[in-house]
């Protein structure tokens, strides 16, 4: 489904309009290449083999936090044609402005339903340390650091993002991101 954002056909955001996601928090987030090109490697008996614009891709992930204020970095794993990673945001509770005491990067406030759309405007400004600006900035790097190169490459226009809720949740997405190699067969991305 589409919207107008200054006479132009936008894709409505599949994102949470309940939640600012520059709010301390942990997000999974997916990242494909466009057309799901294999340009970052292939998995050869369940083992990621990285390509040269593979090894970008890995090598700038974790430079993230040296670039993005109070970030850290869960698992991560490249796969031929997208990466999974987790990105933990954790503000000192002066920055974080939402009025919630967040000690933990997993204690997320309740949401917030009716009038409260904190996400309509987020086309018009993503704001600074978010996660769409964190992965803005990532996938910029690799494609000027691979274009550099000559290396093939190129990403997807959007990607997917899910806020993890509790530990659970967390631990079982580090899992998946730790095995999504070996169960490439059965990837959905693939």
């Amino acid at each position: 489904m589409t919207e107008k954002f200054n006479n132009k056909n936008r894709f409505k955001s599949a994102r949470a309009q309940w939640w600012n996601y520059g709010w301390n928090g942990a997000y999974f987030v997916t990242i494909c290449t466009d057309n799901r090109e294999n340009y970052f490697g292939e998995i050869q008996n369940g083992k990621m083999i990285l390509s040269e614009t593979g090894i970008i891709a890995e090598n700038l992930w974790y430079e993230i936090p040296n670039h993005s204020v109070f970030v850290e970095l869960g698992e991560f794993v490249v796969m031929p044609n997208h990466v999974h990673g987790i990105i933990l945001i954790d503000k000192p509770e002066i920055e974080n402005n939402n009025g919630v005491d967040t000690g933990h990067a997993l204690h997320l406030p309740p949401p917030i339903f009716g009038d409260n759309n904190i996400g309509k405007n987020r086309f018009q400004n993503q704001g600074k340390n978010t996660v769409s600006s964190i992965i803005g900035g990532y996938k910029s790097a690799v494609t000027k650091n691979a274009n550099l190169f000559n290396l093939k490459n190129g990403w997807q226009k959007r990607f997917h993002d899910h806020i993890i809720r509790d530990h659970i949740e967390f631990e079982r997405i580090s899992n998946y991101i730790i095995k999504n190699p070996e169960n490439w067969e059965k990837d959905k991305f693939k």
